[in-house]
């Protein structure tokens, strides 16, 4: 009997479901930790946008590995398109384009897959790169598109500082200053993330710039 009474428990704890080391999540989770730091360091730390682009290249190699790891999980995918995205920003012409398109997959992957993961980052990715691009007939960039993304981040992080930065830049982009500011403000009131500080101090710096240079169209419209 003491026999069928071990057996009936390890099947009751294995239809509860297994671990998290058991199914490798804390696996991915050290390893998306690790390329936000590295993600964080290439962006705010370094200079030289050559020296910049080729360690986000390199980056994005690691990030692909995680994503072949962990092919159905939605948070490798996105923080692949995160760094080819912004290796992007570091390319020029074509090549730039090239690579915004692999993001944009990547992301529209990980949105079937999961598109609360990570508090809706998918959505603020894409709605940061669709007006970041050209539109037709250059690239695929839609102004439409990036607000209806843009809102559903915010829907699902309504106070992260990410979602709130990329719609104030949209807007500022739009020229509408006054809901700008706002929605900047509100960012940089945004909780901190322990495991990211330097991706939150580099973003409230950038949130700081924007609003001196939109600060001038305020007081013009007052």
């Amino acid at each position: 009997m003491k026999q069928l009474a071990r057996i009936i428990l390890m099947v009751a704890c294995a239809s509860i479901g297994a671990p998290a080391w058991a199914d490798g999540t804390a696996d991915m989770d050290h390893g998306i930790v690790q390329l936000q730091h590295e993600w964080a360091h290439i962006k705010y730390q370094m200079t030289d946008e050559d020296r910049q682009l080729a360690a986000m290249n390199t980056l994005a190699q690691r990030a692909d590995g995680l994503v072949k790891r962990f092919p159905r999980r939605a948070e490798p995918l996105i923080w692949d398109a995160i760094i080819t995205s912004t290796a992007a920003g570091f390319s020029g012409g074509f090549s730039a384009l090239g690579k915004a398109r692999a993001a944009r997959k990547m992301l529209l992957a990980a949105e079937k897959l999961d598109a609360t993961a990570l508090q809706g980052s998918v959505y603020t990715s894409l709605g940061s790169l669709y007006y970041q691009v050209p539109g037709f007939p250059l690239g695929f960039g839609s102004n439409k598109k990036a607000r209806v993304y843009l809102r559903k981040a915010l829907a699902l992080n309504p106070d992260g500082i990410d979602p709130n930065y990329f719609y104030g830049d949209f807007l500022a982009d739009r020229h509408k200053y006054a809901e700008a500011a706002r929605i900047l403000g509100h960012a940089l009131k945004a909780p901190a993330r322990p495991t990211r500080p330097l991706a939150d101090q580099g973003r409230r710096e950038e949130i700081n710039d924007l609003l001196a240079r939109i600060r001038p169209h305020l007081k013009s419209a007052s």
